[in-house]
């Protein structure tokens, strides 16, 4: 390398001119020294850093998720759609990345991850602040949970503020409200602790709005949209369920819960009842 180009800060490589004097580097940019230096294994075993890493990325997926999800809630409280849509669409989507994690997790077999269990102790991801942050912002609200953060200050005071706040299908049955459907008031004002349950008034609103897409076409697509979100968010927790019993089986998980059981329950519940409800009327 030439004294010029040196002082130039950049470097001629197969004929591209690439900077690596800069006030912002890559890495830097990233936080990539905090980010790869956070992945500490235990046990010594070979595939706890698998373990680790899936769970680590999927924390940052979700994070993602946050961030997309409030940001449509918003939208849709002020009646301004069409951004909601492109951030539903994309929360569905990192569903989908979510959902490939279990794939590489599964090659973990029993034997591998027995070897390294202990070291857990009685972590589970029942315990992630940011996935029951999700779960709440849908509508499955649960305040009982809020225990499990006790121990967790950051993670207690996120989880409260949206337990206490409308969901995202509170503030898409008012917007029904403002455009003229005939939404129930004891769904549009409402103790927000407490999960939403089905109303046969709003299956009617919906069935009106699918019988009428032309006409209905912004909440038409909305509530696609939020079909499609709960379409993989249910693939997600199917594969979770059929990941924990390849590898455990029946075992119960080490924060407590009897595992897959546990897991199989949680499919039953929906976060949009009568979008689905609504479909056998049609």
């Amino acid at each position: 390398m030439s004294k010029d180009t040196k002082k130039a800060g950049h470097l001629n490589l197969e004929g591209e001119r690439i900077h690596w004097d800069q006030d912002m580097s890559y890495g830097q940019y990233l936080g990539l020294d905090k980010l790869l230096a956070a992945q500490n294994p235990l046990s010594g075993e070979h595939d706890e850093m698998l373990f680790i890493i899936i769970h680590q990325a999927s924390e940052l997926w979700m994070k993602l998720s946050i961030h997309e999800l409030t940001a449509a809630r918003e939208e849709i409280k002020k009646d301004n759609l069409r951004p909601s849509f492109k951030m539903l669409s994309r929360v569905a989507r990192i569903q989908t990345q979510l959902l490939q994690s279990w794939d590489v997790l599964a090659t973990m077999t029993p034997s591998d991850y027995t070897k390294l269990r202990a070291h857990l102790g009685k972590s589970s991801g029942l315990q992630s602040a940011q996935y029951r942050v999700i779960e709440f912002l849908l509508g499955n609200k649960n305040a009982e949970l809020l225990r499990l953060q006790e121990n967790n200050p950051d993670g207690l005071k996120a989880l409260k503020a949206v337990l206490d706040a409308p969901s995202l299908y509170d503030e898409t049955l008012r917007l029904l409200k403002k455009r003229g459907f005939d939404i129930p008031e004891d769904k549009l004002e409402r103790d927000w602790t407490l999960a939403y349950s089905a109303d046969k008034k709003v299956e009617d609103a919906w069935l009106k709005i699918y019988q009428n897409s032309e006409k209905y076409w912004d909440i038409y697509e909305l509530a696609e949209k939020l079909v499609d979100l709960e379409y993989h968010f249910q693939l997600w927790r199917y594969a979770h369920l059929k990941t924990v019993e390849r590898i455990i089986g029946f075992k119960r998980g080490t924060g407590g819960s009897s595992g897959v059981p546990y897991l199989a329950r949680a499919l039953e519940n929906s976060f949009f009842p009568e979008l689905w409800s609504v479909r056998t009327r049609m």
